[in-house]
């Protein structure tokens, strides 16, 4: 990690958040040009596009991976910690997104 843990945190959340917010609303604007139903598309997408919210996030999962791999091979239970806390930060933004939108959509479908 080249960046110290703490700008890491809160990049991940955000990003979440961002990809979510952004990717459900370009996805309704298409919805709109091709004539869908709007607040029902936005609500499909953002169910599909969560796990790709975090992943973007947390910068792919092979750092990922690797983290896991040293962690867990060389004892180095600070970065298995760290990098599970940025993954959680991760899921913690796509599910605040996702709240975001359920509740401008109005559908409880989740």
């Amino acid at each position: 990690m080249d960046e110290a843990f703490f700008p890491a945190f809160f990049n991940s959340f955000f990003i979440a958040l961002g990809v979510m917010l952004g990717g459900t609303l370009i996805g309704g604007l298409a919805a709109f040009i091709t004539g869908e139903q709007v607040l029902w598309e936005i609500s499909r997408i953002s169910k599909g596009l969560r796990i790709w919210a975090i992943i973007a996030a947390i910068g792919g999962t092979f750092d990922t991976v690797y983290s896991f791999e040293k962690g867990f091979l060389n004892g180095e239970t600070k970065d298995l910690f760290k990098q599970f806390l940025l993954i959680l930060s991760a899921m913690g933004g796509a599910n605040t997104a996702s709240l975001i939108i359920s509740w401008l959509t109005q559908e409880h479908g989740q």
